[in-house]
């Protein structure tokens, strides 16, 4: 109840802090579409960097042109930051099975996570990221029950214009902190229990899996105005898992969720969305559109949630929602 009351508090005045209007600084792009140089990070030896923070930590400040971090496989347990004088990373593993990053920090948002990115322009493929504190002997899906349950993040992402590609996310409660800017998420999965993925952004999840490993709530996402342009939207993909889970509940007044031709299981409940702190749900914009799968049953849904035909979405599809500069064609990868 403690650790509830905290994060009732402390998460609106962090967002309050972070944005009253919500008018991001529009990122500058990285120059020509290519990489300028590759470094290379091995646990073995082989390569000049045995960890990924160093590798990092080599990148010149102010950094205008791409550089490709390429890490081997392996199991790398460190926390890495990339600070936000170094745009332009591009973050590429071998696979997200043989290529991974866990830390066991714990307690609170703004140091927990094992990876973050403060940063603008970055690019991370391939990659699980493990917050490894709430899981028995560290493995997902799991949940270690002589421990009290506390935020552990596996990432937090800062930076405008971030894209992040074929990656996974561990962890149990708070597992994916998306803080602020423009994100775009695909083929990746995320998993966790308690509001695992939160927080302020304008993000674009496709064809993505939201694996529920317990009761809980998938997102908490917090958008305080009306006119405030944040919000997070799934496209297809998949929501699976154990127990009940709502789809989201509300950690600002105008909270802003959208869900459309995305599979839902029987892991969603019935009624689908907390109002929590957002009175009764009044000014929230919950939406579903042309979801399938047993989950995706509306007629139990709480009355301020809305179902839509996915045509109506244009303003919550890609190229609007994020993309209207078009910055997603200028990166060094095709997507």
């Amino acid at each position: 109840m403690e650790l509830l009351l905290f994060r009732a508090i402390i998460f609106p005045l962090f967002l309050l802090l972070i944005s009253s209007s919500l008018v991001y600084t529009v990122a500058q792009d990285c120059g020509p579409k290519k990489i300028s140089k590759t470094i290379v990070v091995d646990k073995s030896g082989n390569t000049e960097f045995t960890t990924i923070q160093e590798a990092i930590d080599s990148i010149e400040e102010n950094n205008n042109q791409w550089v490709k971090v390429r890490i081997n496989a392996g199991t790398y347990r460190e926390k890495v930051q990339i600070p936000n004088t170094k745009p332009c990373i591009y973050l590429e593993g071998a696979d997200t099975d043989s290529t991974i990053i866990t830390y066991d920090d714990h307690q609170q948002t703004d140091t927990s996570a094992t990876f973050s990115s403060f940063t603008d322009n970055i690019i991370v493929r391939c990659i699980t990221f493990k917050n490894s504190y709430n899981l028995k002997n560290g493995e997902p899906g799991t949940l270690d029950k002589s421990r009290e349950v506390v935020p552990a993040l596996a990432a937090r992402i800062y930076g405008d214009k971030s894209v992040i590609l074929d990656c996974k996310f561990v962890g149990y409660q708070d597992t994916l902190w998306d803080v602020e800017g423009r994100h775009y998420y695909k083929d990746c999965t995320i998993e966790g229990a308690v509001d695992f993925i939160f927080g302020y952004s304008q993000s674009y999840f496709e064809n993505c899996i939201l694996n529920a490993t317990s009761s809980g709530y998938v997102t908490a996402q917090g958008r305080n105005q009306k006119k405030e342009s944040s919000g997070f939207v799934f496209k297809g993909g998949k929501v699976i898992g154990n127990g009940k889970t709502m789809l989201g509940r509300a950690y600002g007044p105008f909270s802003r969720v959208i869900f459309y031709e995305t599979y839902l299981s029987s892991v969603v409940a019935p009624e689908g969305w907390s109002a929590w702190k957002s009175k009764k749900g009044s000014g929230t914009n919950f939406i579903e559109a042309d979801c399938k799968g047993p989950g995706a049953d509306t007629s139990g849904r709480v009355p301020w949630s809305k179902k839509l035909d996915s045509s109506k979405l244009e303003k919550y599809t890609r190229e609007y929602f994020i993309d209207r500069d078009g910055w997603l064609s200028n990166i060094p990868i095709s997507i």
